[in-house]
C-alpha cells in the first residue's frame, strides 16, 4: 500500500460533487491543487486552494486551453517513488509529488450530440489537458490514485478514511483501468464525429465505445453469459431508458424492446406495436394510445402472447385496462412516459403486474446517418441505418386499376411496418392495423401463406406490402384468391410481367416503390 494522500490535483468540467470531494480530502489533511474554475468552486466552499499556475509560476494562457501541461504537473505526476533518479529530478527542478489526480473532461459527446452543433462548437469541447492528466495517473496507478468518475468520491473518500489516508493497490488499479475506458471512450467518440461528417463515407477504422449499463442474467439462453452496454450520449431508444417497475429486463427482452422502439417510432399518430422473437406481430395506428394497443395486439393474439408491447404515446389509464386484459400477457412495456400512479397500479394486478417490466423510453425509428453495426466470426459488418421512406405519391401504378385513396393509406402503412419485418417480409393491413405478418422463410411464397392463413377471413378486403419482388407470380395468384385488393412492392424482377398480369386479371391494384428493404 502506498503512502497516504498528500497532495491532490482536481481539474474538473463537471462539477458534480468536487466541493464535497475537496472537502473530504481538505478534512484528512489533503494540500488540494486546482485550475481557474473548479478553484473559485472550491475556494466558496471554504476549501484552502492552490491554482496550478501558483504551482507551476506560469499563467493558463489561450482562453484556458492551456493550464496543467508543465513539467512541474506531470513530472509530480509520472515520478515512480521507488526509482531515485526520478526523486532526483524532482529535487532538481523542484517538483513536489502529486498522490491523487480527479478529473471530468469537457463535455465533447454530449456537445456532439446536440442537433446543429457546429465543428468549432463541438471541437472547443475536445478536452487535451484533462485527457493527459488522466492517462499520465493511470500509467503511474502504482503510486497516484486517478479518479475520473463523481460516483467514486464517496467510496474513495470511505476507503482512504479507513486507511490513515491511503488508498490500496487494487483500488488504485480499478480507478485506472476506468480512467483509461474513459479516455478510450472519449476519443472514439470524437473520431466518430469526425468520422461522419458529410460526404466522408464509412470509417476506414471503426471505433466501437459502450459503456456498460448493466450485467443481465444471461443471454439468450441461461449457459451464456450477457450484459447491455450503451453508446455514451445517446439520446433516445433503449440508452436512455429507464425501468419504472417489474422484474429485470433480459437480454431478449431488451432486443425485442428494441424492435418495437424502432417500428413504433414511425408513425406519427398515435401507434401500437407488438414485437415477438424480435419481429412485429401486430402493428396498428389510432385514435388513441387504448385503440391502438388493443387493435395490435388483435392483429395476431396467439403470437402477441409473450411478447413486448411499445406505444408512441404516454400510457394512461385506457391503454393500460387495454394491456392488462384477461388473457393478455406480455414481458415488457415500452411507453415515453406514464403518468404519477400507473405503475403502482400495474403492480396491483397480481403476480404478472408485478413481474411485468414497464420501461418509459422513447420511440427510436431508423435514424439517417446512423451506423448498424452486427458482428460476424472475426469482424463485423457495417452498414447504413435504412431511414429510407419512399413518399406514396411517387410509387408507380403498374396495373390497369390505380388504387383507391383508402386502399393508399393502407399500402403507405403496411410499407412501413414491412421495414421491420424479418425477410421475406409480407405485411396484411386493413384499416390501419395488421392482419397478417409472415416473415423470416426462405420462399416468399411461405411467407405469404402464414401472412393469408393468421389473417383468415380479414385477408379479404386487405392490402399486401412486400419487401422486396415477387419473383414469380405464384404469391400474387394466392392473394388474388384470398381476397386481396392492393399489393405494394418494389418491383424489379424479371418476370415483373408476370405479377402484374396476375393482379390485372384478379382486379387487384399494384405499385411499385423502386426501393427494398431486407431486414436480416
Amino acid at each position: 500500500m502506498a503512502g497516504p494522500v498528500r497532495r491532490a490535483l482536481l481539474s474538473l468540467a463537471d462539477k458534480t460533487e468536487g466541493l464535497g470531494f475537496a472537502q473530504g480530502l481538505a478534512a484528512l489533511g489533503v494540500e488540494v491543487l486546482s485550475t481557474g474554475g473548479t478553484a473559485a468552486l472550491l475556494r466558496g466552499g471554504g476549501v484552502k486552494v492552490r491554482e496550478v499556475s501558483e504551482e507551476t509560476g506560469f499563467p493558463e494562457i489561450l482562453g484556458g486551453r492551456v493550464k496543467t501541461l508543465h513539467p512541474k504537473i506531470h513530472g509530480g505526476i509520472l515520478a515512480r517513488r521507488e526509482i531515485r533518479d526520478d526523486s532526483a529530478d524532482l529535487a532538481r527542478h523542484g517538483i513536489t509529488p502529486l498522490d491523487l489526480v480527479a478529473v471530468t473532461l469537457y463535455p465533447f459527446e454530449e456537445t456532439a450530440a446536440k442537433p446543429g452543433v457546429s465543428l468549432a462548437e463541438a471541437l472547443e469541447q475536445v478536452d487535451i489537458g484533462g485527457v493527459t492528466l488522466l492517462r499520465a495517473a493511470a500509467k503511474n496507478h502504482p503510486d497516484v490514485t486517478v479518479v475520473c468518475d463523481p460516483d467514486d468520491y464517496g467510496p474513495l473518500l470511505a476507503e482512504m478514511r479507513a486507511n490513515g489516508g491511503a488508498t490500496t493497490p487494487e483500488t488504485r488499479a480499478a480507478l485506472a483501468r476506468k480512467a483509461f475506458a474513459r479516455t478510450a471512450v472519449y476519443d472514439a467518440a470524437i473520431s466518430t464525429w469526425l468520422g461522419a461528417a458529410p460526404g466522408t463515407g464509412l470509417p476506414d477504422t471503426l471505433l466501437l465505445a459502450f459503456r456498460k449499463v448493466s450485467d443481465l442474467r444471461y443471454g439468450e439462453n441461461p449457459h451464456q453469459r450477457g450484459a447491455f452496454y450503451r453508446v455514451p450520449g445517446a439520446p433516445t431508444g433503449l440508452a436512455a431508458a429507464r425501468q419504472l417497475s417489474g422484474k429485470e429486463l433480459s437480454y431478449t427482452n431488451l432486443l425485442d424492446l428494441s424492435g418495437a422502439l424502432r417500428c413504433v417510432g414511425e408513425f406519427p399518430g398515435p401507434a401500437a406495436v407488438v414485437v415477438k422473437h424480435a419481429t412485429p406481430c401486430g402493428v396498428a395506428t389510432g385514435e388513441s394510445p387504448a385503440s391502438a394497443v388493443e387493435r395490435a395486439i388483435a392483429g395476431d393474439p396467439l403470437s402477441a402472447f409473450g411478447g413486448v408491447v411499445a406505444l408512441n404515446r404516454p400510457l394512461d389509464a385506457a391503454a393500460l385496462e387495454v394491456i392488462a386484459a384477461k388473457g393478455n400477457f406480455f414481458e415488457a412495456i415500452a411507453v415515453p412516459g406514464a403518468p404519477e400512479g400507473l405503475a403502482a397500479r400495474l403492480r396491483a394486478r397480481g403476480s404478472w403486474g408485478e413481474s411485468v417490466r414497464l420501461v418509459e423510453a422513447s420511440p427510436a425509428p431508423p435514424a439517417a446517418g446512423a451506423l448498424l453495426v452486427r458482428s460476424v466470426p472475426g469482424g463485423a459488418l457495417v452498414q447504413e441505418d435504412d431511414a429510407a421512406m419512399e413518399e406514396s405519391s411517387r410509387w408507380a401504378a403498374v396495373t390497369s386499376r390505380a388504387p383507391t385513396e383508402a386502399e393508399r393509406d393502407d399500402l403507405r402503412f403496411a410499407w412501413t411496418v414491412a421495414k421491420h419485418v424479418t425477410s421475406n417480409a409480407i405485411v396484411l393491413a386493413s384499416r390501419g392495423a395488421t392482419v397478417g405478418i409472415g416473415g423470416g422463410q426462405t420462399s416468399r411464397v411461405d411467407s405469404v401463406e402464414i401472412a393469408l392463413r393468421k389473417a383468415g377471413g380479414r385477408a379479404r378486403g386487405a392490402v399486401l406490402a412486400s419487401d422486396a419482388f415477387f419473383p414469380f407470380r405464384d404469391s400474387v395468384d394466392l392473394a388474388a384468391r384470398a381476397g386481396v385488393t392492393a399489393i405494394v412492392q418494389p418491383g424489379g424482377s424479371k418476370k415483373d410481367t408476370d405479377s402484374v398480369a396476375a393482379a390485372d386479371s384478379a382486379g387487384i391494384a399494384m405499385v411499385f416503390t423502386g426501393t427494398r428493404h431486407f431486414r436480416h
